[in-house]
């Protein structure tokens, strides 16, 4: 599936991920390919993704290496999209 992370500033993140985890505001739930479509609120907490991926090195700072060769993103707050096998996060 296609990940986006889209910040007030810029794009920190697009590329192909195997999941992505979020902090929901009913609590913390993942998205696999082929997820039905969901649109939701994001509470504080970590934006998780995994896959094979590339963080450009302007933003490199802004993620973490997570326990499960995953990547985390901390977050204060946000929505998200699931559609057509493509997620859209937007964080404060």
């Amino acid at each position: 599936m296609f990940l986006e992370i889209v910040t007030p500033e810029a794009s920190i993140f697009r590329g192909e991920v195997n999941s992505v985890t979020v902090p929901g505001v009913d609590g913390q739930f993942q998205m696999l390919n082929n997820h039905a479509p969901i649109v939701s609120l994001l509470q504080e907490g970590e934006v998780k993704f995994e896959g094979e991926v590339t963080i450009e090195e302007d933003f490199r700072d802004k993620f973490t290496a997570g326990k499960h060769k995953d990547t985390v993103l901390q977050i204060k707050g946000g929505t998200v999209e699931m559609n057509d096998n493509k997620v859209i996060i937007l964080v404060d």
